[in-house]
């Protein structure tokens, strides 16, 4: 039962982020590209790479947390299903480019996004 009520705390939580923080984006930069989408999954490829580092090598948290936040709070906030929808919708509209661009940028620095987070909770 616990698990399940970190779980969701976690999950309402990014889901709240990701709505604010989308809705926050596109009305700042709604230029065509999925920018929204794209930023809130590198952040949160980063923030993935930064926490489980921090949580695995540098402090002991209790493993339930460690769900909560991974899979919980990060799961909710980052959407593979978004860009994959958004990638179509551009495919669909004739967008070749720029559906091209999203998901080379999206693979190549969510990867990034990692691994710069990952090496910074090390460097720490």
């Amino acid at each position: 039962m616990q698990t399940m009520l970190v779980l969701a705390l976690g999950g309402a939580l990014g889901t709240l982020s990701r709505y604010g923080l989308g809705v926050w984006i596109s009305g700042r930069w709604n230029q065509g590209f999925p920018l929204h989408t794209f930023l809130i999954n590198i952040s949160g490829a980063f923030l993935l790479g930064f926490i489980n580092i921090l949580l695995l090598e540098r402090y002991t948290i209790s493993p339930l947390w460690r769900l909560g936040i991974g899979v919980g709070f990060l799961g909710a906030f980052t959407t593979f299903s978004t860009f994959g929808f958004e990638v179509i919708s551009l495919l669909e509209g004739g967008s070749f480019y720029t559906a091209g661009l999203y998901t080379l940028l999206s693979v190549v620095v969510g990867f990034s996004g990692v691994a710069l987070g990952v090496g910074l909770a090390r460097l720490l």
